[in-house]
């Protein structure tokens, strides 16, 4: 089922490309901001000032790929202790419920998100990563928010 899922993944690269978008802000900023898969609310930060406030804002699609680019990302940047978790779930992935289900819980021995309802949450970040990101970052649930302004007042 795995491989099936990579080549329907790698296929989807090519048919629907989804740019690989983060964008930079104030790298003394202990905020990160991740839009799911709202890439208008993403555009809408990357063109405000809100990026002076925060370190990065990205998105986040898949429930094992994109959750390991977290999860290094803030071991790599120890400025960040907060990640705004907003805009709308992908379909059939759930990755922002995954990404809550690994705070809270860690994995198991295989690398799989213990809890997760996502179909493919295995990660390849090591346990420290993990026990670092569970330990020191702080996740804020507002998953489904699309509302610009909302997410700015918890920034500015």
């Amino acid at each position: 089922m795995n491989n099936l899922g990579n080549i329907i993944g790698e296929l989807c690269k090519i048919i629907l490309p989804i740019p690989e978008e983060s964008y930079l802000g104030n790298s003394d900023s202990s905020v990160a901001i991740c839009t799911l898969s709202s890439m208008d609310l993403l555009k809408k930060i990357s063109n405000s000032d809100i990026l002076n406030h925060i370190s990065i804002a990205g998105r986040l699609l898949s429930e094992n790929k994109g959750i390991d680019s977290i999860i290094k990302y803030v071991n790599q940047n120890k400025k960040i202790k907060t990640i705004i978790v907003c805009g709308k779930e992908v379909w059939g992935h759930k990755a922002g419920h995954s990404l809550f289900e690994l705070h809270k819980n860690g994995i198991d021995d295989y690398g799989r998100i213990i809890n997760s309802s996502s179909p493919d949450p295995f990660l390849n970040v090591t346990k420290s990563e993990i026990n670092y990101f569970q330990n020191e970052i702080k996740l804020v649930n507002m998953i489904d928010e699309v509302n610009f302004n909302k997410i700015k007042k918890l920034v500015i």
